[in-house]
């Protein structure tokens, strides 16, 4: 008999302080630890559960996904559906909440076995805190296949779903769709504190082995959801330089752009070459930088700044990463730190806790010398609040101010990120549009399109703006904006007021009624034998799902996606 699966997240609300949680772990990437100090210009949006996407796509039993649900609308569905199974994908921060949907699995449906995954799932002796039949560590479709008797060495299917949603910033919604892109899973740089390094145990596994399987599902992604921009979900897409330089042929062969967003190092950028980037159209790059003094591989003998000023002038938005209470941090000398990667000017950048998190090399190192502050509650191991092991130069309230401190500064310093985007759009401009190669010319013309939708929060970004320094920078980039592209047309100072008077509106909401913005539930039924996708009360989205049929095989590995939940 055919097992019916329930696929679920954990449940909301996310960002608040109660008894499943904490106010510091906002279901928000950028607004969470990368642009938390900017207020009003902090980049806002939502990101679906990837990885139960993935799982519900690769398998031939019925499925339901239940994406970001309220604790309500968790317990309706175990009380609409009769499930074998039901999946929870968590991460360490929300053991709590995973812990409270075992239970309420028990009390519903006990016949239900409980699979456990996502980075909780490395907690040891995870399945004794939660009560689950099962622990998934690592990647999860494989064993999914396996668990449902069915062939784990079956073509991967990439599921068709948009990588960012609700996107906005001053309260301005943002217009467009970008795809999700996951060529592969796991990294070989292993960074001792890389938890996703890890959970793929140090190893990398390519979805598609060729350019030309890499562009032929962006062909077919690009069809379904109408864009030619992709968020590219790989640890380090690039370092495969031969399947980058492919992918990019293709483009050129068919005289077809597109644009991607990618995590990067310094020394892929340095093999595959700044010129090329811009060629293959990579408008956004995380890099990590880490530490001036913190020697990584990736990162040795190469001057970070010299790179990322090249990236931007060649239109690429940086995100510079650090890390904050390394070993060798006091209270001396940690600002040197803090200085240097502001110093490194990036268009975004995100400071993180130095966090042992489980099954890293780093976490077992701790461990053994004792280091692990296992006083502290999982759902303070995110990060972004206080040190997770006993720094002996640090407290738990040094941690938290040393790292508030490092964003009030980064703002302070650089200023918003939209105004970066915009200085950045138009250096792209400047040199691509100077390029004597046509391809380069017509990534110039994009980078033009991309400043004159910067443009369009000029007013906003002044009425608005963090302090006079700004303003002034604000206003600058304005006037070399009119002298790349002439005033502001008609239409376009219109969309300027139309955006302005929309975070006017956000300002007053936000300061009467708070800026949490709850990501949406999401249902969705894969393969489901009966056509019932009716909404429930909460207003969530029902959608039927038919089995996806690909144009050819994705990738003959069988090594799979993770079900994380975050």
């Amino acid at each position: 008999m055919t097992k019916k699966i329930l696929l679920s997240g954990v449940f909301g609300p996310f960002g608040v302080d109660d008894e499943f949680g904490r106010k510091e772990n906002v279901m928000e990437l950028f607004h969470n630890q990368v642009t938390k100090a900017q207020g009003m210009a902090s980049l806002r949006f939502h990101h679906r559960s990837f990885g139960l996407y993935f799982l519900a796509e690769n398998v031939k039993a019925p499925v339901t996904v239940l994406d970001y649900p309220t604790r309500e609308r968790f317990i309706a569905e175990l009380r609409k559906q009769r499930y074998d199974a039901v999946g929870i994908s968590s991460i360490a921060p929300n053991l709590i909440k995973a812990r409270e949907m075992a239970k309420l699995v028990r009390e519903i449906q006990p016949h239900a076995e409980i699979i456990l995954g996502g980075h909780v799932a490395a907690i040891e002796d995870v399945q004794t805190l939660i009560g689950c039949d099962h622990v998934v560590r690592g990647e999860g479709l494989l064993w999914l296949r396996r668990y449902l008797g069915e062939d784990p060495s079956a073509p991967i299917r990439h599921p068709i779903i948009p990588s960012a949603e609700h996107k906005r910033v001053f309260g301005v919604p943002a217009p467009g769709v970008c795809g999700l892109l996951v060529p592969g899973v796991g990294c070989v740089n292993a960074c001792r504190f890389c938890a996703t390094s890890h959970f793929f145990d140090r190893n990398y596994t390519a979805y598609f082995s060729s350019g030309q399987a890499l562009y032929d599902e962006c062909c077919r992604i690009s069809a379904a959801l109408g864009t030619d921009e992709f968020f590219v979900m790989d640890e380090n897409f690039l370092k495969d330089t031969k399947r980058a330089h492919e992918l990019l042929a293709c483009m050129q062969r068919d005289n077809r752009m597109f644009n991607f967003l990618v995590f990067s190092s310094a020394e892929t950028i340095e093999a595959f070459g700044v010129e090329n980037l811009a060629r293959l159209g990579i408008e956004f790059l995380w890099l990590g930088a880490e530490s001036k003094h913190e020697t990584y591989a990736k990162n040795t003998g190469r001057d970070l700044k010299a790179v990322v000023k090249d990236l931007r002038d060649h239109g690429i938005n940086v995100l510079v990463s650090g890390i904050l209470f390394l070993e060798h941090h006091t209270p001396e000398n940690i600002d040197e730190d803090i200085q240097y990667l502001i110093d490194l000017e990036g268009v975004y950048t995100q400071f993180m806790m130095f966090t042992p998190l489980p099954q890293t090399r780093l976490y077992q190192e701790y461990k053994e010398q004792g280091l692990i502050d296992f006083d502290l509650p999982y759902e303070d191991w995110h990060g972004q609040h206080v040190l997770n092991f006993h720094h002996p130069k640090f407290s738990r309230e040094d941690s938290t101010r040393f790292l508030n401190h490092a964003f009030k500064e980064e703002f302070d310093q650089l200023s918003c990120s939209m105004y970066r985007m915009f200085d950045t759009a138009m250096r792209g401009y400047r040199t691509l549009s100077a390029s004597s190669d046509p391809w380069l010319q017509r990534r110039g013309k994009q980078m033009g399109e991309f400043a004159q939708h910067y443009r369009l929060l000029v007013p906003t970004m002044q009425r608005f703006a963090h302090d006079g320094l700004e303003r002034q920078r604000v206003i600058a980039a304005e006037k070399e904006a009119t002298r790349l592209f002439g005033p502001p047309t008609a239409k376009d100072r219109a969309l300027q007021w139309g955006a302005r008077l929309a975070a006017e509106v956000h300002s007053i909401k936000r300061r009467f009624f708070g800026d949490m913005d709850q990501p949406k539930t999401r249902l969705e039924r894969f393969r489901w034998p009966d056509a019932d996708t009716s909404l429930s009360p909460s207003g969530d989205e029902g959608k039927l799902r038919l089995p996806v049929v690909s144009p050819g095989p994705l990738s003959t590995v069988t090594q799979c996606v993770p079900s994380t939940s975050e």
